[in-house]
């Protein structure tokens, strides 16, 4: 009998699947398809401060192996989330979920990650530097070191959860990022976010985005992803969830491999609702054809 459980930051997952925020919202959807207790948890959608109808449509293109999106964290707000969607969760999800945290300033990522600290259910909170800082130039907090200890610290003095700190892809050096994080308290490393992406319509002979470009996830970044958690484990002693691409229990595999503990399903619950589920049944089997009898045992193996 192959053992699936995993641990982050003290808290012990059934197995390492974790659909990714922004593709399973708040979890009550998918709980319609199917009992969503067989995850080890989810990251529910990217919540800001106040409620957010998005970017312009459209927002969506579909790729080779993959896809851009521009949604734009749409989502209710931090007030409404607490008092309607957790609620509502709480109905169909009996575990610990990760709380995704967003925001445009380090005074709104204080605010939100202060109120869901607050929350029984949650166990993580994932917070996304991915956003510009309207109080910088605009950049993307998760672009520069500085900026990722700054929103880092300022959360966890508000905090008593563990804290993981969702990275950007679209930087020169991970792993100066990722120990930017770990030196300012992180208790964990969520990466990789979306890459830069684009795509041109040719009979328009215009960016199929309105916002001209957007975030590409899908298989075809695997790789990248795979790289990048391998050289954070490197780099840092605080666990790591990994995702970008993930499709297949075999890549689950893979990432744990590179130094993952837990790993995020994203843009394939788009293209397979069941994806997650697939993956968690396929998983012991692909375990006794590799001879992996525990699951946990093979965190950075590759290394």
């Amino acid at each position: 009998m192959v053992d699936l459980t995993t641990t982050l930051s003290g808290i012990k997952l059934d197995n390492p699947i974790i659909p990714a925020s922004g593709t399973f919202g708040f979890g009550y959807e998918f709980a319609e398809i199917y009992d969503i207790n067989i995850l080890g948890s989810f990251s529910f959608k990217g919540t800001t401060k106040d409620a957010r109808f998005g970017n312009a449509l459209p927002r969506i293109a579909e790729c080779e192996s993959g896809m851009i999106n521009s949604v734009g964290l749409q989502n209710p707000g931090i007030e409404k989330v607490i008092s309607e969607e957790l609620p509502r969760l709480r109905k169909c999800f009996n575990k610990p979920v990760v709380a995704n945290i967003s925001g445009f300033s380090i005074d709104e990522y204080v605010y939100c990650c202060e109120k869901i600290d607050k929350e029984d259910g949650v166990g993580i909170i994932e917070v996304n530097v991915s956003c510009p800082n309207v109080h910088n130039g605009g950049m993307a907090f998760g672009t520069d070191p500085k900026n990722v200890y700054d929103v880092t610290k300022a959360v966890k003095e508000v905090t008593t959860k563990p804290v993981y700190i969702k990275l950007s892809p679209n930087v020169t050096d991970i792993v100066s990022i990722a120990k930017a994080a770990e030196d300012a308290g992180a208790d964990g490393i969520s990466l990789i976010n979306t890459m830069l992406g684009m795509k041109i319509d040719l009979k328009t002979k215009k960016p199929v985005i309105a916002n001209k470009m957007g975030g590409f996830s899908g298989r075809a970044i695997f790789p990248v992803a795979v790289r990048m958690v391998y050289q954070v484990y490197d780099a840092v002693k605080i666990p790591i969830i990994g995702m970008g691409g993930v499709a297949t229990a075999e890549d689950v595999i893979e990432m744990m491999l590179a130094g993952a503990s837990a790993v995020q399903v994203g843009a394939e619950n788009l293209v397979n609702p069941y994806a997650c589920k697939d993956i968690i049944e396929n998983l012991p089997k692909v375990m006794e054809k590799y001879g992996i009898e525990k699951l946990s045992d093979i965190i950075g193996g590759a290394h």
